[in-house]
């Protein structure tokens, strides 16, 4: 026979033929079999079929050796492609081609009964020596053989290829915003999960998500994986979980992995344990009306298996269902009625028919991963792996903004500038964001236009907050279409709005209509009641705003991010009130649900608002604010028919408002932080001098505060001339990142509560630095809860020494060990204010017991009501840790050294400055 190379080259036309018009399966399995390196790999994706697999052919063709392993590859994905080649591979490469190991199909044909002793670790006919393997197994143990479905699921595999492919851009088309490429192996980046911790909470689900990152980065440690590894074995017993739930916000990434997960199937590279793998998009299934069967649903949504269903229900252990958004799901799940004796025959309404299913009443045997948002409820118990997504981390971020530029260089630009705005910075952990984000930098930063900033560049600088990065957005989109590219980057901006404002003020008037009610799905219906047109959303900006959502049969209409609706909503208002009095009745109605009076602004008229809706109106009033800065500078020019009544007098007015909500008002935790991330975002220094003064206690206890949360702190308290009585920022997981935003105005706070905010010894240095300052006001520090390490408390040590301001210092838990108090004694001589030290849960040495054999001998520091009160405060911490530890090195010398203190303070004349000894 003629050698692998010689034959691939005379065959060469013919292969090419066969395989240009879906050369995806091909050329993934070339790149793993490493005859393609990932880079050539990227690159001939970024090509046209034809050129893509004749280049690849080019590469095979070079030796000897990539010829034998394009042959292997070959009898791997013959399946994906016709008869011919099917048939020309059979001739071809039956000999002199070493064949590949055989499919994953037929272990569970060999013996069934031994993976029962496999799961208990005892099975005589595999080798457990490594997890990988036995995972492995474990995997392969869920497959069947089934010869008469080879070509129903081989064009299973091929559709759901041809559909998984390619990464939906929503707003991708001409201009600076379609540069970046759309398969999805370029575009795709991993995201980070981890095991939900069923935390409950009413508010936005952006702040729940900034909440979730702050715990998890310190309590859990997360993991980076693929969508493939959610049905990995977990636990003790080492079984696949059976029922998957992964939530997370709009935006996150949830589909997107699910689409990664369907491909990698499809592709016949990960999750090859699975005969078939049925996708369900909820939003299809709010078309079914009648009852049916889950074999009729299947039927008829992949109508190429119709025959081929009931065959694979005989194996249900063989398949997986994945349910993909179920927040948009229009039908009632009633999870707490009683499980029927159903099957996959068995016609019941669709919402049952999915109940049973996740609950496994219906084939329980089948895997289930389910995808919806946080504030849709599906009972935790019912499945045996619950995840939340997270988002992207720092590194991913800056994988992506290199995925959306081609110029590195610009990519460099772009990612530097969100590291260094803690806004932008925060924002871009969610994909959705991310993309948001690089598309209203492009104009800044493209090649085209070096100096940032530049005046002609959209008339506007780089955004800095979160209101600016979404204007820029919708302007830029607006510029590309409104004026069809041709104009100059200096067309003044009132003129472009101008062009858009009839269709932006339809389109806000549905977000924020919609938006009371908490809906953000609608039909060809919703949209034409406010003359919006289906039909513009290719030819006009549209596209880049509402995002079509076509299954099958199905045809409705959402924004493509929850916040884009929530902008356009604030955007309508900005541009529909007039008057001072419509806007405090708008905030009032807003921010406390008080129903407005009568009143001819269209944003109040016809309000019906849920009281308990209010926190999902968090984000819209923070861009209310910003457009509402927009609109008094002039940005909005050509939007607004006539300007606002005493507009020079708005910023004083709002600044009233606020500073009586601050004092009059009871606010809840999140209605406070909410207010000062307003105020932040309108940026304005009348409003924010008048508000801040008001704000003598600021409660924000297990807040679980992001860097941009502390950044509005900080905005606000700034502005204050007085000190501040209380900031209790307990279990705000703040980190060193959060305290340094909040440092310039962390002296002026009487009592500062920073239990367990995940800070180390950086955070102990710029403690130190408040403590040292000659403005310093702190009374009481609670450092509780922080890993400050012996060098950290070193750091206050030394801060005491100059301070005259402390009385009372918490350092309970704080990692404090011998070398921690090195310098302790010499500190507290020179304090004279320190009255209360604890130091709970650290580890006592033999230091402590030197510093009181010290004070023994020294009877002047003994004298001193510091000392003796200090001594009474570790004596109280060492009662508490006594009750807790009671064996072990260190309850020794605990036990040693309170035994030391009393004979102390015993002795002393006076020890307690009248006080009772513990």
């Amino acid at each position: 026979m003629s050698s692998a190379q010689q034959l691939l080259r005379s065959q060469r036309d013919l292969l090419l033929s066969w395989t240009l018009d879906h050369p995806a399966p091909l050329l993934r399995w070339l790149r793993d079999a490493e005859v393609l390196s990932p880079a050539h790999y990227l690159s001939l994706l970024e090509r046209s079929p034809s050129n893509a697999v004749a280049q690849a052919m080019e590469m095979v063709c070079a030796t000897e050796e990539s010829s034998q392993k394009f042959l292997q590859v070959l009898r791997e994905v013959q399946d994906y492609y016709c008869r011919d080649l099917q048939l020309w591979v059979e001739r071809h490469c039956r000999d002199g081609v070493s064949k590949t190991a055989p499919e994953p199909l037929t272990f569970e044909e060999k013996k069934p009964k031994g993976f029962t002793k496999l799961f208990k670790g005892k099975s005589k006919g595999f080798t457990l020596a490594t997890e990988s393997k036995a995972k492995e197994q474990l995997k392969l143990s869920r497959s069947v053989k089934l010869p008469n479905l080879r070509v129903p699921i081989s064009a299973h595999k091929t559709t759901l290829l041809k559909r998984t492919e390619q990464f939906k851009c929503y707003s991708e088309g001409a201009g600076e915003t379609s540069n970046s490429a759309s398969h999805i192996e370029i575009r795709y980046t991993d995201l980070f999960v981890t095991e939900d911790d069923d935390f409950v909470d009413n508010q936005h689900e952006y702040f729940d998500l900034a909440s979730r990152r702050a715990r998890i980065y310190v309590h859990q440690a997360c993991q980076r994986i693929r969508p493939c590894q959610l049905l990995d074995p977990q636990g003790t017993s080492g079984r696949p979980p059976k029922r998957v739930k992964v939530k997370g916000i709009a935006g996150i990434g949830k589909s997107v992995a699910v689409q990664r997960l369907v491909y990698e199937w499809a592709i016949g590279k990960n999750m090859r344990d699975f005969t078939c793998i049925f996708d369900l998009r909820f939003r299809e299934l709010n078309l079914i009306e009648a009852p049916l069967s889950l074999q009729e649903l299947l039927g008829e949504r992949f109508r190429y298996l119709k025959d081929a269903l009931p065959e694979l229900f005989t194996s249900p252990g063989s398949l997986l269902f994945i349910l993909d958004g179920l927040d948009e799901f229009k039908f009632n799940l009633d999870w707490n009625s009683p499980d029927k004796n159903i099957d996959f025959r068995s016609k019941v309404p669709v919402s049952e028919l999915i109940v049973a299913l996740i609950k496994g009443s219906l084939l329980p045997e089948a895997s289930v991963i389910l995808t919806t948002r946080p504030s849709t409820k599906a009972p935790k118990h019912f499945f045996q792996r619950c995840c939340v997504v997270l988002g992207f981390e720092e590194d991913q971020v800056k994988e992506y903004t290199t995925k959306f530029y081609k110029d590195g260089k610009v990519a460099k630009q772009v990612y530097d500038y969100i590291l260094n705005n803690d806004s932008l910075f925060v924002l871009s952990f969610i994909p959705l964001y991310c993309y948001i984000i690089c598309t209203a930098m492009a104009e800044f930063f493209s090649s085209e236009n070096p100096d940032v900033g530049d005046s002609k560049s959209l008339d506007l600088n780089p955004p800095r907050t979160v209101s600016e990065v979404y204007f820029c957005y919708l302007f830029t989109a607006v510029k590309h279409h409104a004026l069809r590219g041709s104009a100059e980057r200096s067309t003044p901006r009132s003129e472009v709005l101008s062009l858009a404002k009839q269709q932006l003020t339809k389109l806000g008037k549905l977000a924020y209509e919609n938006l009371l009610q908490k809906k953000i799905m609608f039909s060809r219906a919703d949209l034409e009641k406010y003359d919006v047109k289906p039909a513009d959303l290719q030819s006009t900006f549209l596209c880049q705003i509402l995002q079509p959502l076509k299954e099958e049969t199905v045809e409705m209409f959402s924004f493509f991010h929850l916040t884009v609706q929530e902008h356009l909503a604030s955007l309508y208002c900005a541009i529909n009130l007039f008057s001072q009095e419509d806007l405090i009745q708008a905030l009032d109605f807003w921010c406390f649900g008080l129903c407005p009076p009568s009143s001819t602004a269209a944003p109040l008229k016809n309000t019906d608002l849920n009281i308990d809706k209010l926190e999902s109106l968090q984000m819209f009033t923070r861009f209310f604010f910003g457009m509402l800065r927009a609109r008094l500078a002039g940005q909005l020019d050509g939007l607004v028919v006539s300007p606002m009544e005493q507009g020079d007098g708005i910023p004083t007015r709002l600044g009233v408002w606020f500073q009586e909500q601050f004092k009059d008002r009871k606010l809840k935790n999140q209605a406070s932080l909410n207010l000062l991330h307003c105020l932040m975002e309108f940026h304005t220094k009348e409003a924010t001098s008048l508000a801040a003064p008001a704000i003598k206690k600021l409660y924000l206890f297990k807040m679980k505060l992001s860097v941009v949360d502390c950044a509005a702190i900080h905005y606000v308290l700034q502005f204050s001339p007085h000190k501040l009585q209380e900031l209790n920022l307990g279990y705000s997981n703040i980190g060193n990142r959060g305290l340094k935003r909040l440092w310039p105005i962390l002296h002026r706070c009487e009592s500062l509560y920073l239990r367990y905010n995940c800070l180390d010894r950086q955070a102990a240095i710029l403690e130190s630095a408040v403590l040292k300052s000659n403005e310093c006001q702190v009374k009481k520090l609670f450092m509780c809860g922080n890993n400050l390490g012996p060098d950290g408390v070193l750091e206050l040590w030394n801060a005491l020494e100059y301070n005259t301001t402390v009385e009372e210092l918490y350092l309970d838990i704080t990692g404090i060990t011998e070398r921690g108090t090195e310098n302790i004694v010499n500190c507290l001589g020179k304090n004279k204010s320190l009255r209360t030290l604890t130091i709970v849960g650290n580890d006592i040495g033999e230091a402590y017991l030197d510093w009181v054999e010290e004070i023994r001998e020294d009877r002047d520091q003994m004298d001193s009501v510091k000392n003796a009160d200090a001594l009474q405060s570790v004596l109280r911490g060492l009662q508490v840790a006594e009750e807790q530890v009671e064996k072990g090195k260190n309850a020794e010398k605990a036990k040693e050294l309170k035994k030391n203190i009393l004979e102390l303070l015993k002795s002393s004349p006076n020890p307690t400055g009248g006080r009772q000894v513990l």
